[in-house]
């Protein structure tokens, strides 16, 4: 605790002890005080005992307070030593505390960016996922495929490339499947047959996307994947719901691309 002239009489002068208790210091840091120079007191009494006085008092609180602030002892005395008016004392010691607030500032900043870190980290939850595909994720679909597909090794290696992804994964997955489907509206509209270089090349970026973040997608598996958005009305749905005509197109570009790579 910090005492200041205040908290004791003015015309009290305390024993060692009486000091120690009263700042909330040892009787060990005193006498160091005292053989270092630091803070010697000032008087006597008559059976002999060292008395600290208010001025040494006032210094000690002085003292205390630059302690607080983690100040070594060195750089204590040297403040000390500086004009010995209680005002520039006052002074030297707010500005030792507006420093340590700006290091405490940048401290919690730090903290606060590593936090940020070790969330951004983590695996994404069922929550996550829900806010980034929206009505695309279900508890009730991942349930039905993995009991469709659980035993395949595309889905156990999927499971495992998968477990760790974070928000900021699956957000960037979102975002290049988004890009993926965008390239394949683009040439629909476009009028460009599905064996178009366009078109195709859009298919290409649909396996490369599985390939690189759920399982190894091989061309003649992505003609299957192909088959089944027309074969599940739910995957028809997905695709019709982007643009008329999309399941069919996603599925001829995909099997041109794989002709194309044969």
């Amino acid at each position: 605790m910090t005492t200041t002239r205040e908290t004791v009489a003015v015309d009290e002068e305390l024993t060692v002890g009486q000091v120690a208790e009263t700042f909330g210091v040892t009787v060990r840091t005193l006498h160091h005080y005292d053989e270092i120079g630091l803070l010697s007191p000032s008087e006597r009494s008559q059976a002999g005992y060292r008395l600290y006085t208010a001025d040494d008092l006032e210094r000690l609180a002085t003292i205390v307070t630059y302690r607080r602030l983690d100040l070594p002892l060195d750089e204590v005395a040297a403040l000390l030593r500086g004009d010995g008016s209680t005002l520039e004392h006052l002074r030297r010691q707010r500005d030792a505390v507006l420093h340590k607030v700006e290091e405490l500032h940048g401290l919690v900043d730090a903290i606060d960016r590593a936090m940020e870190r070790e969330m951004n980290e983590q695996p994404a939850t069922h929550e996550d996922l829900r806010e980034i595909f929206g009505e695309g994720f279900s508890d009730e679909y991942q349930a039905e495929a993995q009991e469709r597909w659980g035993e395949t090794d595309a889905w156990k290696q999927s499971a495992r490339r998968t477990k760790g992804y974070t928000k900021a994964d699956w957000e960037r997955i979102r975002a290049e499947g988004d890009a993926v489907n965008a390239a394949f509206v683009t040439a629909l509209e476009a009028g460009l047959p599905a064996d178009s270089p366009e078109a195709m090349d859009a298919a290409e970026a649909h396996r490369a996307q599985i390939d690189t973040w759920f399982y190894d997608c091989s061309h003649d598996f992505q003609r299957n994947l192909a088959d089944m958005y027309l074969a599940d009305p739910r995957f028809t749905k997905t695709y019709e719901d982007i643009a008329p005509g999309l399941a069919q197109y996603v599925r001829d570009a995909i099997h041109a691309n794989a002709d194309r790579h044969a």
